[in-house]
């Protein structure tokens, strides 16, 4: 029977403060607890062994006693009994570990809910760390979406963990954006609360409209009739066709912008980024001699 470090198998220094011996337990033990792990024995183990050195360290006895003898637990009750004569006697003072010390290095663990170790330094009992409530895990999940349903209030279903939840997903929600579901992770352990799901969005790119924050960007085909003369274009928007006029002597790659014809700022009802319009002016092709007659007119005055 091998002497066990319980610092060890919690991560912790011997100065842990009890603070950082229930952080420990808490993560490690949500991590191997055996609904989490379903028949895998090696988990069971591990849990097994995160609840008796926290039975241990997360009780001032018990740690003070694990302090004292280190690798010489075998003494322990020796040197118990010894101290308590003494005390009855009226022998001088009590000096900690007169044994000695050493590193703690092995461990040895029995199939049981406590080591023979345990059993044979503390006498068995304890358990409670078993009883813990722990908050279930929380899930993570992505969720890819058009662009053009994200410029509207929808509801979606999906599957997650083999269970369908429906959401309804705002308008305006944003590429990598994380929404948080409460209640809908992992189902608690010992009577605790369940965890939350987290949904990341990933929007596809469109093929006409590109997004840049709330605002949209389109670019538009222009003939050069129009843009030297000016007159009027239909643009297409995400609500919606419009009529936009053109001003006379357009430049090509010149920008129009359209106020509120953008994307919806996300839940702020009423509220929407603007579209901007790019030109790109066309020039004529397979031109009649009459056509071209003319641009050399044009070209002359």
């Amino acid at each position: 029977m091998e002497f066990i470090d319980y610092y060890k198998i919690l991560g912790l220094k011997k100065d842990a403060s009890q603070d950082d011996i229930k952080k420990a337990y808490r993560k490690l033990a949500r991590q191997h607890h055996p609904d989490l792990n379903p028949n895998d024995k090696e988990a069971n183990k591990k849990f097994q062994q995160i609840n008796e050195a926290n039975e241990v360290l997360s009780d001032p006895e018990k740690r003070k006693k694990y302090d004292q003898y280190g690798e010489n637990w075998q003494h322990a009750e020796q040197f118990e009994q010894a101290r308590q004569s003494g005390q009855r006697s009226g022998a001088g003072a009590y000096r900690e570990n007169p044994f000695g010390g050493g590193d703690f290095s092995s461990e040895s663990f029995s199939s049981g809910d406590f080591s023979d170790f345990f059993t044979s330094m503390f006498g068995g009992g304890g358990g409670r760390s078993s009883h813990t409530k722990f908050r279930g895990q929380d899930y993570n999940a992505e969720f890819q979406i058009s662009l053009r349903d994200a410029y509207t209030t929808h509801q979606q279903t999906f599957t997650v963990n083999d269970k369908n939840v429906r959401i309804t997903i705002p308008a305006g929600v944003a590429d990598g954006q994380t929404i948080k579901l409460k209640g809908y992770g992992a189902p608690g352990i010992n009577g605790g609360p369940a965890g939350d799901l987290y949904i990341t969005f990933q929007i596809a790119e469109d093929a006409v409209f590109k997004r840049l924050g709330d605002d949209l960007y389109i670019t538009a085909d222009l003939d050069l009739y129009t843009a030297v003369l000016g007159g009027e274009k239909i643009i297409e928007t995400l609500s919606g066709k419009v009529k936009l006029k053109v001003k006379e002597g357009t430049q090509n790659g010149a920008k129009t912008r359209l106020k509120g014809k953008g994307f919806p700022v996300y839940k702020k009802e009423n509220e929407s980024g603007d579209l901007i319009v790019t030109w790109n002016v066309k020039l004529p092709e397979n031109l009649t001699e009459k056509q071209k007659e003319l641009f050399r007119e044009l070209s002359k005055l």
